[in-house]
């Protein structure tokens, strides 16, 4: 396996640097983790693998040695720096037993090390000091305001959706230290904020509306502007997931249904348009598609190419054969029970991840004892310099996974044709969108394409082909999200590449993977969530699947994409091999449905609670007075372009989070708000106490909170020790203290749209004052091609200006032709 004798020490509490490190013992290191006596509290928390042991813990657990070190403080801080000193990795985070380690000293003393020291804020900053929680952060990143009801409150559902995202940000963090070790020397101290990780969900509409103006208002349930239909609907024997973006699939959609009428009317003619008849056509949908079980739904829309796919309870997916097949669902034993889990979705073909493992007992292990390693030194400079990565993605998670690389320090080489450019820039091909150039003008493909080169090449043409396997000779990595089929037709595939270049990692990212007999489905990222099994698992118990974002599988994807290439370029490295990475975006989402997976397979009947927890109490979003409104956002003094109004149908509202995430914050919150006698009740010390009398308690809470603006109540609570999180717009965040304070945003300069802000990657160098650097802004169409063309591939001046007089490349769009290559 890839990480074969590389000995990581995992100390502290927090989930997603649990994630972090099982992702590197799925890969075969050797993970201890140093747990206090009484084992770690995640152990103790609901819902429950078996009678003793919590299911979250058994997930991020499974395969670990589990270390509980004797004595008193100082014994127990010597036996860690002994196992530190023959480790290659220390993954830190606070928590029992050693609080929070000093990390600057240990870098101090092991510069050869690679660190990754993980927390919910960042070490600096105004928020360093606050108390998190999985909700808590998604509130404050965007992602909590804009689901649920219209009228409110929005959903913020319980838990892991942050801490997984987190994890997968932390490994490629690691991951590039480890690349950058192997090739260049020198360790790593690097920090992570989980907060910063979950803005790699909500940066689109941030990006968008930078020029926009304006976000959109909270839709409803399973309603995302301007995207209509997007949502779940009602089949014979469950739920559909659907999603239709293009006109030709709002024509095959009606057809499907018998609808031919409403295809044809020119008022419905976009999905902006539908949602004013949202209402009407939601009934008549659900009204058809309750007449077929889902498997013939699916059978259409793999038939019509159409985003539309069972949105299947845990119950299904475990069962699932196809993913059980592809790893997707492994077993683990726990208290001596088998149990079933997400397996890593990182799906390496020629090294694939571990399946399945034990979860030890609290100190089932003993303490190794490694041979102490040489102190080492620190690294400079970007661990990927000198890596060269082709990227054909398109949309948002492949480009995603591409900008982490390149972030890094890969030399990007994004490849466009002038007909059928990234879809990001826009999906319209009308008069006006060339004569103005509207597809140099959208924030969210120039937020997504930062520090990368951009080359035309045309690849339904066979110059472009042979020009592109010209680039692919002299690459180490090729990132593609083409749906299955495309590659193949164009003569792209893998087995052609690989002869072309023996050690190339390419790295695939279709719906469900290219193999398997759902390989052709279309999909966005709405799409994967709704065939991920999360829907199941949030929303109230009246209302159906609840989805949790417009396209919640976009982000994840591009997270673990870049995860898998990362340690497929170690291999590489290491050994000259390369290797075909058959992810499936599906399969990524699984990790955040992993509680109620295990519980479910064990036989727990599964439960949508709202925003309430399962574990803990109080836990829900709260009304409070309405913010003010900015008169402004701006970033490093760079101002918005577009007027700063309300989305049209905007309300007027506040919301915070709060979340009481042990039993010591509870008297504080209720000091707070005012109620001593509830501090004083002895039957509310306990989680379960408070879960008893969760709507007196939440009742209270609306009261206190209704008197006071959501930022009044976040700052309150937060002084006082309690977990809250204003749940309010993505834009907001462009105003946000903490992320000034870390220089978080960065203004960039472009061609067509001028200022831009970037976000920073959720992990830097510790005690730096900012992540890795944005060295040059999204390409335009084109941009690099004669230089990428002439000093990359090596060809002639000649040969370049006939690809130029051939259409092959240019600096341009172009019409497309009549039948266009699908992306997946």
């Amino acid at each position: 396996m890839p990480l074969n004798g590389l000995r990581v020490v995992e100390a502290g509490c927090l989930p997603a640097a649990g994630y972090t490190a099982q992702l590197l013992a799925g890969f075969g290191a050797e993970v201890v983790k140093i747990e206090p006596p009484g084992g770690d509290p995640l152990r103790r928390q609901a819902p429950f693998a078996s009678g003793a042991t919590s299911a979250a813990y058994a997930f991020l657990a499974a395969g670990k040695r589990s270390v509980v070190l004797d004595g008193d403080k100082a014994a127990q801080a010597g036996a860690l720096e002994r196992l530190i000193a023959g480790a290659d990795v220390l993954i830190a985070s606070d928590g029992p037993p050693f609080d929070h380690l000093d990390i600057a000293a240990i870098a101090a003393r092991r510069p050869g090390l690679i660190i990754c020291d993980v927390s919910w804020f960042g070490r600096s900053g105004p928020y360093a000091g606050w108390q998190g929680a999985d909700a808590v952060c998604r509130a404050l990143a965007g992602l909590v305001e804009n689901v649920g009801p219209a009228e409110g409150p929005p959903l913020a559902a319980p838990e892991f959706q942050a801490l997984i995202t987190a994890g997968v940000s932390g490994f490629i963090g690691v991951m590039g230290a480890l690349y950058g070790r192997a090739r260049h020397g020198g360790g790593r101290a690097l920090e992570l904020s989980v907060f910063e990780s979950c803005i790699a969900h909500s940066e689109y509409q941030c990006a968008d509306g930078w020029l926009r103006g304006a976000g959109f208002p909270r839709g409803g349930v399973n309603r995302f502007a301007p995207t209509y239909p997007l949502g779940v609907y009602r089949a014979a024997d469950g739920w559909i997931g659907l999603t239709v973006v293009t006109p030709a699939q709002w024509r095959e959609f009606c057809n499907l249904l018998g609808l031919e009428h409403y295809a044809a009317r020119a008022d419905m003619a976009t999905g902006e348009m539908r949602l004013v008849f949202a209402n009407e056509l939601d009934a008549i949908f659900n009204e058809r598609l309750s007449q077929r079980p889902m498997a013939e739904w699916f059978a259409e829309a793999l038939r019509r190419r159409l985003p539309m796919v069972p949105v299947w309870d845990m119950a299904e997916i475990v069962n699932n054969p196809q993913f059980r097949a592809r790893g997707a669902i492994v077993d683990i034993t726990v208290d001596g029970r088998t149990a079933a889990a997400p397996g890593c979705p990182l799906a390496l073909t020629a090294t694939p991840p571990r399946r399945g493992g034990v979860v030890e007992a609290t100190g089932a292990s003993v303490l190794p004892d490694w041979p102490a390693k040489p102190a080492g030194q620190a690294a400079t400079g970007l661990p990927l310099a000198g890596v060269t990565v082709v990227d054909l993605s398109m949309g948002w998670a492949g480009p995603l996974c591409g900008r982490f690389l390149a972030d890094l320090g890969a030399d990007v080489i994004k490849v466009e044709a002038c007909r059928y450019p990234d879809w990001w820039r826009g999906v319209d091909a009308t008069e006006e969108v060339f004569r103005e150039r509207l597809y140099e003008k959208a924030g969210r493909f120039c937020a997504l394409n930062r520090n990368k080169r951009g080359v035309t090449l045309d690849l339904t043409h066979p110059d472009g082909v042979a020009a592109l396997k010209r680039l692919v000779a002299r690459a180490d990595a090729l990132i593609e999200n083409y749906a299955a089929d495309v590659l193949p037709k164009l003569g792209l595939d893998y087995a052609v590449l690989r002869q072309v270049n023996p050690r190339l990692v390419m790295t695939s990212m279709c719906a469900f993977g290219s193999s398997g007999p759902w390989k052709q489905a279309r999909a966005y990222g709405s799409t994967l969530e709704q065939a991920s099994g999360l829907p199941g698992t949030v929303g109230r118990p009246e209302d159906p699947p609840t989805m949790g974002h417009i396209a919640y599988g976009d982000a994840t994807g591009g997270l673990n994409g870049a995860a898998a290439t990362l340690v497929a370029l170690l291999h590489q490295l290491r050994t000259g091999e390369g290797q075909h990475i058959d992810l499936s975006q599906v399969e990524c989402l699984m990790p955040m449905t992993a509680p109620a997976m295990i519980a479910a397979s064990l036989g727990a009947e599964p439960a949508r609670t709202g925003s309430r927890h399962p574990a803990f109490a109080p836990h829900n979003c709260y009304a409070c007075a309405p913010d003010p409104a900015p008169a402004s956002w701006q970033v490093q003094g760079a101002p918005m372009p577009a007027p700063s109004n309300p989305p049209p149908g905007a309300r007027a509202e506040g919301w915070v989070v709060i979340a009481v995430t042990d039993d010591a914050m509870w008297p504080a919150l209720a000091q707070v708000i005012g109620r001593a006698d509830l501090a004083g009740d002895p039957a509310l010390a306990t989680a379960a106490g408070r879960k008893a009398r969760e709507d007196d308690i939440d009742a209270a809470i609306n009261a206190w909170c209704s008197g006071r603006t959501a930022t009044q109540a976040m700052a309150t609570l937060q002084q006082a020790g309690v977990a809250a999180g204003r749940a309010r717009p993505a834009l907001d965040l462009y105003n946000d203290p903490h992320l000034a304070a870390r220089n978080y945003w960065r203004i960039v300069r472009r061609a067509w749209i001028g200022d831009f802000p970037h976000g920073a990657t959720p992990f830097r160098d510790a005690g730096a004052i900012e992540a890795p650097p944005v060295r040059f802004p999204a390409p335009t169409l084109g941009e690099h091609s004669v230089a990428v063309l002439s000093e990359v591939m090596g060809l002639s001046d000649a040969d370049i200006t006939a690809l130029f007089a051939s259409d092959v490349t240019g600096t341009e769009a172009l019409p497309p032709r009549p039948r266009s290559m699908a992306a997946g």
